[in-house]
């Protein structure tokens, strides 16, 4: 299906309708053709926003396609990402590539027309596809705009029917309202049909409108094809000072009649036959060129992390007992010198510190109440325009947000998170208070960095470490105090370690992190006063692991014990033997002896020490578990 040689016409913010009805079928035709020559797609769900973001494009988004880095540009977040025909064919329209590149190369290996957007294009700010997302992070992009820059520029959603049946869009929309973000407005399209049948509100717009207004946002209702309707409704949302959902009815695979409001088509490219038939039925192939409106040229610079004061962390004294989450906020608080760091609570701030990044920088500091998953989004948003946001919550709660952290990690989002209250070390709060999962859940995400401070100097140092950090960063951070065991000029880089007890005669190395190194250190004294050597080695980075640091040890004591916790599966013990099995050309530990503790049961409420002890992570588990190594 190539295009004819076609002579390109430009449309202008002041196109008349009948110009945008033609830029809208190209749209529609071009969505067709780049998903049937992939074999694969979603052309349907395309056709369907078809004279939405016509409407949009030539009108109403201030855009420059040939800055897309100019700060002072609307943002475009496609929350239904499977319509990225659409997307790419808007892309198409502006210029920004051409059409051989959407033929050839749409869906294909290797190439950047994925077949849900990435920021790997430049007019992409996220990645899109996991449904819910979208709308979560454009209020996070319009909080920046309007609260931290004071900028004019409006960020524009494309959200699908079916997708409002994730709770994370209401959570979006609460916060949307709460914060009155006049800048913020979502095109909702109502389409009817899902991927296995119709949505539970099929077209009942004036349910998605009540629904909408119930969460302080303003509800317009439109025919999503009539042009002259679309326009009013943009220009009404654009002048209102309350978030706006632009309610759309419209027909899904709309102007191909063996196709439109057809069940069956979700996902689906059109065969070769059916797609020439629907090009014909579209009017043919165009080549339309869109010139919309133009931001500010020349508009002052997004924030950096230049800044005149310099950052003094907190000093503690050798030991000294301080939570790491004390030192966590301290260290925040010290970091606020950098204009660019944002700081994001989930209605403990009290109990992580992060309110003492309040105290010292509320224009910087956002509540986003008991809503894990829009505090991620925010933070995403945040770091699109320029911020390094840190967010922090207890340990346990990040595990509802893993899925937005995932696909920050997809969209190369730069962000530090902090989870508190980990482990059985909390006591009488119970399970359902434990972060038990974390360290597994945040070492999967692809290019992570998992820390794992002891102390409070530590916990002070990482948490600026991850301030130029690149990718999703994490500090895991306990609940009790503990001794301070370093003094103020300790580094700690990110992937290092330290050996706090080393001798000639060691006979076997205790590996612990937070809690689980003070047992360590105790348990070391009662071998030592056995006359047994121990090595103690604090494994403060967990991923990337200090891998020669603890072959090393491997190899001189000959005995390995891992002590975290944490359930077993993907915590220390696995970065361990990771780390010791990952270089082939690395000497074998044929005498090797491995021990591993962790928190293998359901624990319940008790003390620090009871729960330890009970769950075999305790001192006296350990020491008990070096005897046995040793004597294998």
């Amino acid at each position: 299906m190539t295009a004819p040689p076609l002579t390109p016409t430009t449309l202008g913010p002041h196109s008349d309708l009948a110009q945008v009805h033609e830029l809208a079928q190209q749209l529609r035709v071009d969505s067709v053709r780049a998903s049937t020559a992939a074999g694969s797609g979603h052309p349907t769900s395309s056709l369907s926003a078809a004279d939405l973001m016509a409407v949009l494009m030539t009108r109403h988004l201030r855009y420059d396609w040939a800055a897309p880095d100019n700060p002072a540009g609307d943002h475009l977040v496609f929350s239904k990402g499977h319509a990225s025909p659409l997307l790419y064919a808007m892309f198409k329209a502006a210029g920004a590539i051409g059409d051989d590149e959407l033929m050839s190369t749409y869906r294909r290996f290797g190439h950047r027309l994925q077949g849900h957007p990435t920021p790997e294009l430049p007019w992409v700010d996220v990645a899109t596809g996991s449904l819910g997302q979208g709308i979560g992070y454009a209020v996070g992009i319009a909080l920046a705009l309007r609260h931290l820059e004071r900028r004019s520029a409006r960020v524009w959603v494309l959200c699908g029917d079916g997708e409002t049946a994730e709770g994370s869009v209401w959570e979006a929309l609460d916060k949307a309202g709460h914060h009155r973000l006049g800048n913020l407005t979502v095109l909702l399209d109502v389409n009817r049909l899902g991927q296995s049948g119709p949505t539970a509100l099929e077209w009942d717009t004036d349910t998605y409108a009540r629904r909408v207004e119930a969460f302080g946002c303003r509800a317009l209702m439109v025919d999503g094809h009539d042009l002259a309707a679309i326009d009013r409704a943009l220009a009404a949302a654009a002048g209102s000072r309350s978030p706006t959902v632009v309610v759309a009815r419209t027909v899904k695979g709309r102007g191909v009649a063996e196709v439109a409001d057809k069940d069956g088509w979700h996902g689906k490219a059109l065969p070769e036959d059916l797609a020439a038939r629907a090009v014909a039925e579209l009017g043919g192939v165009r080549d339309l060129r869109v010139r919309g409106p133009l931001p500010p040229a020349r508009p002052p610079a997004r924030p950096s992390a230049r800044h005149d004061e310099p950052v003094e962390l907190p000093r503690y004294e050798v030991g000294e007992a301080v939570a790491t989450r004390v030192a966590f906020g301290a260290a925040l608080a010290a970091l606020g010198a950098r204009p660019d760091v944002v700081v994001l609570d989930a209605e403990v701030g009290n109990s992580t510190h992060a309110e003492e990044f309040a105290k010292a920088h509320p224009e910087r500091y956002f509540q986003t109440y008991i809503a894990e998953q829009q505090m991620i989004a925010d933070a995403v948003g945040m770091a699109v325009r320029g911020f390094h946001p840190y967010a922090a919550t207890f340990a346990a709660f990040l595990t509802r947000a893993h899925d937005f952290i995932r696909m920050a990690a997809v969209s190369r989002i730069s962000m530090a998170l902090c989870g508190s209250h980990c482990g059985v070390e909390i006591g009488a709060d119970g399970p359902s208070q434990m972060g038990l999962e974390d360290l597994a859940m945040m070492r999967a995400v692809l290019g992570s960095t998992v820390l794992y401070p002891s102390d409070a100097t530590s916990a002070a140092a990482l948490t600026a470490a991850v301030a130029d950090r690149d990718g999703i960063s994490y500090l895991r951070a306990t609940r009790g105090a503990y001794p301070v065991l370093y003094d103020g000029d300790e580094t700690f880089p990110v992937g290092g370690s330290k050996t706090l007890r080393q001798s000639p005669d060691d006979r076997v190395t205790l590996v612990g992190a937070g809690v689980t190194l003070h047992e360590c250190l105790a348990a070391a004294d009662e071998l030592a006063a056995e006359g047994v050597r121990a090595r103690v080695v604090d494994l403060y980075s967990v991923k990337p692991v200090d891998g020669g640091a603890l072959a090393r040890a491997a190899r001189e004591t000959g005995a390995v014990l891992v002590v975290e916790d944490h359930h077993p599966e993907g915590g220390l013990g696995e970065a361990v033997l990771s780390a010791l099995t990952a270089d082939a050309g690395r000497p074998a530990f044929p005498r090797l002896s491995f021990g591993h503790l962790a928190v293998t049961e359901l624990p319940g409420s008790g003390t620090t020490d009871e729960l330890l002890d009970a769950c075999g992570i305790s001192r006296t588990h350990i020491a008990r578990a070096a005897r046995a190594l040793i004597a294998r």
